[in-house]
């Protein structure tokens, strides 16, 4: 099929699922709500369901700025509403006194309830506040089940998505030239450090590209890619501005503060 050409092989996977998902709606004429997708998933979505007549789509996380959204995929008539996207919003009760919890802890605890990524939204840290968002078909089982999180006793509380701690990204622009659009290479520039560091972080499964970990430094970056590097940041190539007389890649970054 000719969509397949424009997305790297280990998206056919997602692919052939959206695919299906758009078929069912068509078949049924029903709506399709899936599981939380990151957002290169939602540009898949976007990019293969594009215009199509009988196939609608939206996303919603919880709130404008969450970053992972459940996508509904539903046929003319429908009319979509925040209800329909069946999110909960949870808020951690721990002893913030005497404990401290990072993010990388709460997905952690979250992953260890044998429950699948797709299962669950953001998680939302600012100050000593601690938010998640999860699909709802699950609230009670995360409810009986999530009682600590590292060495620290939780409760959780599910609150109104009205409730939710608001967030905001904020990008920074930078130019980089590389000899090559490797990911070491890339990273290196956009960080100010070492190629010696970034390979060592990327070999350590440190490092992911559009949310998915990569563990090969020569893996080639691509316009639109969202590169993170666990220590260092994050950041999104803007745009490929060509090459430099010495012939090295002119390239235009986001890098998130």
């Amino acid at each position: 099929m000719e969509i397949y050409q424009h997305f790297r092989k280990e998206e056919h996977h997602f692919i052939d699922q959206v695919l299906e998902w758009q078929e069912t709606v068509k078949r049924q004429y029903a709506p399709k709500l899936t599981d939380f997708l990151d957002p290169r998933e939602q540009q898949i979505v976007q990019s293969v369901i594009g215009r199509d007549e009988e196939v609608h789509f939206s996303f919603f996380g919880g709130a404008s700025f969450t970053e992972r959204k459940r996508a509904l995929l539903y046929p003319p008539y429908f009319q979509p509403s925040e209800e329909d996207y069946e999110i909960a919003l949870f808020e951690v009760r721990y002893p913030s006194k005497f404990v401290t919890i990072g993010h990388r802890q709460v997905l952690g605890a979250l992953m260890s309830l044998g429950l699948r990524r797709g299962k669950f939204g953001d998680i939302l840290m600012k100050d000593e506040q601690i938010q998640f968002l999860a699909a709802n078909e699950v609230a009670d089982y995360i409810r009986l089940h999530l009682h600590a999180i590292g060495k620290a006793n939780v409760s959780v509380e599910k609150k109104p998505l009205t409730d939710i701690i608001k967030l905001e990204e904020n990008w920074q622009d930078a130019m980089i030239t590389v000899s090559s659009l490797r990911l070491d290479a890339i990273l290196s520039q956009a960080f100010h450090t070492s190629r010696q560091k970034i390979q060592s972080c990327i070999e350590n499964g440190l490092v992911k590209v559009n949310w998915k970990i990569v563990d090969q430094a020569h893996f080639e970056c691509r316009q639109g890619d969202v590169l993170s590097a666990r220590g260092f940041g994050r950041c999104k190539i803007i745009a490929m501005d060509g090459k430099t007389k010495k012939d090295r890649w002119r390239i235009r970054i986001g890098i998130q503060k």
